[in-house]
Formats: C-alpha cells, structure tokens, sequence
C-alpha cells in the first residue's frame, strides 16, 4: 500500500499517512494487478475488517496511521469533538475535510518535543511575571488570575485562562510583531548574563522558525513534554498540542480535521480555536506500553478507534501477534524478516514495507537482522467491551 504518489528519494518528506482518508488515500497493490485506493478494496472485501468494525465503523477503516518527521515545529493545533467537527464540516467543507473527531497518539520513535495540554495555575501565574505576556494580556486579566489560590480549584480557573490565552491569540499582528521582538531581544541580552530556563530557550527557537508568530508568547501557557523513543502521549478532542521536533509514529481516529491559530502560515480560526479548547491544566499522561511477548509492546489509549504495537526483533527471533478480531496495519521500519500467516506461504518484508492484515489473523514475524516494525489496530478494549 502506498500513497501513489511520485516519490523523490533525494527530498525529505514530513510526513507518511496510511489508511484511507481522501486527503492521503493508500493504494493496494496486489501481485502486480491494477492498483486500488484502500477504501475501494474495503468497500468490495467488507469481511477483512472483521464483524464488530463493520457493524460499528461502516466499511471503512476506524484509524489513520503515520509517520512524522518533525524538523520544523508543527502548529499550535487542536482537533473538534464529533459534534464540533460535524458543523465545522457542513459550514466550512474546503476547510475541514471530514465530519469525524481526531483523538490521537504519537509514539516517539527518536527523541520528541511537543507542547500540549495548560499548565498548572503555579505555572500560569509565573507566565505572568514575563513583560511581553503582561503587555498583551494587560494587568487587569494578570491581576485577576494573582488572585486565584489553589483551593478555588480548576473550575474557577478555567474562565480566567481563556480570557488570557484568547487575549494572546486574538492580538493584532502589530501589537505580537512588537511583543515577540522585544522578547527576543530581551532574552539574547540576558543570556549573555544568565542561564535562560527551557522555556526561554524553546520560545527562542520557535521565533526561529516563526519570526513574529503568536504561537512564540503562547507556547508559554503549554506544557513542554520530551518523548523518548518508546514513550507515547495521546491527546483527547479540544486540547491544545504542537509536536516540535523528532520523529513518531501517530495513530488516530480516521479524520484530517485540524483547528490552528499559531505557529502556521496555514489558515486560522482563531475563533472556533479558543472557544473549543477544554482549558484543562497539568501535565499530559505518558505512555510506555505494556509488554504483550518478549519483543513486543501495546499502547493503549483511552479511544476506541485505535492502537499500537511496537515490536523490536533481535537478529534471528521470533514474535507472534495473536489474531485479533479487527483489521491491522504493519509497517516495517528497520531492518528485514518474513512475516507468516497461517498459511504455508511466508512474505518476505524489509524497511519501508506496510502490509494489511485481515481480522482474526494471527501474525508470527521472524527476523534476518535487527527487526523494527510497528501494528496499529482497533483498540482492544472496543472487543472486550462490545
């Protein structure tokens, strides 16, 4: 399966989507016959997807599977739940592609840096002390949040913080032009004298990238995670997120809708963005997967779309994923070994090979060298409870 696209070997891509999705549909190539898209093939072989997946899902694919290669930060971003994505896709269709919600979760295959979710009252009123916050913010809304203790708790905070990061968002191109080169003045003059804090130092590479961008004062609102390679986060419908560098493979239910308002010469709804956002602060939940064989690890989150094994092979090693009663994606990533059904007929895989697997199919891989492959599947959670 692939994108069908022309592939230039000597470009960098940023992205590889497989599945089904309009906006990046994968193609099916079976012993050299006439390609179909994915979402052809499923529609004239329903039973790959397995019982439950049909009578839930349709006859289509639940999830949308990826891989990124972050370089450039990506932008401040969140996706709407079901009913917000339905009515963004009736209102505005060229912009939102889908009526569907996009939960999903990024497993670091390098180390990864991202931004998501708020953080914590403590922090927000440290954010507080920075000049060029307080400049776009403006002392009223600084003082009203001093004002809040920890006993008042989240509910009482979560108005005051969409005042501020609405207020931040929202601020003319002339008044964050301003802000984000004093900023950047102010800290390279003070590095000279100090050590600046991580923060300091990431708002310094994302202005970087993004000279003048809103999404430089607005990454001080969120939480700075770093992933390293077999850690996942997963982000719910309306949180706030930007992956900034390294490499992951994403998994996510299967839709293309994406509400930005920073760090993006893309389109911006600045709007539809503040008021979605649930305001929820704290630091996200770490995922590092649970071990199914010796070889093998799953993520579980808490959607039911979706997914993930990581299976890293030794040389010359066996490992079985037992036939689960849902459709699954394999995509190889280092290394080479044959993969085997049930039948006598073994398939030969190497780095860049992804491979569909019908439901109820248990898989057993065998490696020639160190073998790198990911699944992703239907929750399976989704099979036990239903």
């Amino acid at each position: 399966m692939n994108s069908g696209s022309q592939i230039d070997e000597d470009q960098p891509y940023a992205e590889f989507w497989i599945g089904s999705h309009v906006s990046g549909p994968s193609f099916v190539v079976s012993d050299g016959s006439q390609r179909v898209t994915l979402k052809s093939w499923l529609l004239e072989n329903p039973n790959v997807l397995g019982e439950k997946v049909l009578e839930k899902w349709g006859g289509d694919l639940p999830f949308l599977f990826k891989v990124l290669s972050v370089d450039k930060a990506l932008s401040i971003q969140a996706h709407p739940d079901k009913d917000l994505a339905r009515t963004l896709h009736k209102l505005h269709p060229d912009v939102y592609k889908d009526g569907n919600h996009k939960p999903e979760m990024a497993l670091a295959v390098t180390e990864f840096e991202a931004l998501c979710g708020f953080v914590t009252l403590t922090e927000i009123k440290a954010v507080l002390t920075v000049p060029e916050v307080v400049e776009l913010v403006g002392v009223e809304n600084v003082n009203l949040v001093l004002q809040i203790t920890d006993e008042d708790g989240e509910e009482k905070v979560k108005p005051i913080l969409q005042t501020l990061f609405t207020e931040i968002i929202s601020a003319s191109k002339e008044r964050v032009t301003v802000a984000v080169d004093r900023l950047r003045n102010r800290l390279r003059r003070e590095s000279q004298v100090r050590q600046l804090t991580v923060q300091e130092q990431l708002v310094l590479r994302l202005e970087k990238q993004y000279p003048s961008d809103v999404g430089v004062i607005a990454a001080f609102f969120l939480n700075h995670v770093k992933l390293s390679p077999g850690e996942a986060l997963f982000l719910g419908a309306n949180e706030p997120h930007a992956y900034i560098c390294g490499e992951c493979i994403e998994c996510m239910a299967t839709s293309d809708n994406v509400v930005r308002a920073g760090l993006t010469p893309k389109h911006r709804d600045v709007q539809t963005l503040c008021s979605m956002l649930t305001y929820k602060q704290g630091s996200p939940e770490i995922l590092r997967g649970v071990s199914i064989n010796p070889y093998v690890r799953k993520y579980i989150p808490p959607f039911e779309e979706f997914e993930i094994d990581c299976g890293i092979l030794p040389q010359g090693e066996i490992a079985v994923f037992p036939a689960v009663p849902g459709p699954s994606i394999f995509l190889v990533t280092v290394g080479e070994g044959m993969m085997n059904t049930q039948s006598p007929k073994g398939y030969p895989i190497t780095e860049g090979d992804v491979l569909f697997v019908a439901a109820n199919t248990e898989i057993s891989v065998s490696s020639t060298s160190e073998l790198h492959l990911f699944r992703a599947g239907v929750n399976s959670r989704f099979f036990q409870a239903s």
